[in-house]
């Protein structure tokens, strides 16, 4: 008996070392070098977790937050883009330095990126007085579900490349340049 109340402690501890080391939305980074100029992009990845469908809906998963329909992209603290020279962001000059980014999910197959200069914030703390400015992204819909949340910054070379961020049935992009 002494040996099966170990056991089952040990167990009981082990599991809930795991579970603290493995949040619901675990933090993510992309990161590339596009025209000699270093991009990241910091975030947590949220997963669909069989809310298929109902995620960008009216009535979704998203459609909860105090700013809806912008959308913080990612979830738990702001996602950020940090860069260490400037860049063209779609049609939008975007200088070397941090900014958060949000996406504007207004109409769920045309979203719109917004970055914006406040940073150090909550996910959920928008203040649209602080966007640099807005850009269409490039709607497809990915191969097959996309279950976490993912941003990637490609490099195409010449000075060029893409970044994109994927999740659930969705995937936009933005060409970003070095400038």
């Amino acid at each position: 008996m002494k040996r099966f109340l170990m056991c089952a402690g040990l167990f009981a501890a082990a599991a809930t070392l795991i579970a603290q080391g493995n949040p619901a939305s675990p933090p993510d980074k992309a990161a590339a070098t596009i025209g000699g100029k270093s991009i990241s992009i910091s975030y947590s990845s949220p997963g669909v977790k069989g809310r298929e469908g109902h995620i960008f809906s009216k009535d979704g998963l998203i459609s909860h937050n105090p700013h809806y329909p912008v959308w913080r992209a990612g979830a738990n603290e702001a996602t950020t883009l940090e860069t260490d020279g400037n860049l063209q962001i779609g049609n939008l000059a975007v200088p070397k330095g941090k900014y958060t980014l949000f996406v504007d999910i207004a109409d769920p197959d045309q979203w719109v990126l917004i970055v914006n200069k406040k940073t150090g914030e909550s996910g959920l703390a928008y203040d649209g007085s602080q966007d640099l400015g807005k850009v269409k992204m490039q709607m497809s819909k990915p191969p097959s579900l996309v279950e976490n949340l993912k941003y990637t910054i490609e490099d195409s070379g010449g000075g060029k490349g893409k970044i994109t961020l994927a999740w659930e049935n969705h995937s936009a992009s933005v060409p970003v340049s070095a400038k």
